[in-house]
């Protein structure tokens, strides 16, 4: 079973390792205890969005890179592949549950 906060932390901790860069660093700069971040990293802490934000603009990373890296790991657990895009007819069922109307014509 795959664990979000366990995908989350391996993903924060492999973006820092590549950048050389030590929890202590990270932990100062986006102003969080260097014990809560290991433990973020180490996925016994589910951290909330504001704290991933924080943690990303210490990384320089957007969020949303974050997300879709955790995303891409977790679909290959799930063993499907994600399509770069949304498809449209998807796209086109979502706005009518909004009440918006289709994209495009089905």
């Amino acid at each position: 079973m795959v664990v979000l906060r366990h995908e989350i932390g391996d993903v924060l901790r492999d973006v820092r390792q590549r950048q050389g860069r030590t929890l202590r660093e990270v932990s100062h700069s986006a102003r969080v205890s260097l014990g809560y971040l290991s433990e973020v990293e180490r996925g016994q802490k589910e951290a909330s969005s504001e704290l991933l934000s924080s943690i990303c603009s210490a990384l320089e990373i957007p969020l949303s890179l974050m997300l879709r890296e955790v995303s891409e790991r977790v679909a290959l657990a799930e063993g499907i592949t994600i399509p770069d895009t949304v498809p449209m007819d998807m796209a086109n069922e979502f706005a009518a549950a909004r009440n918006n109307k289709p994209l495009a014509s089905v």
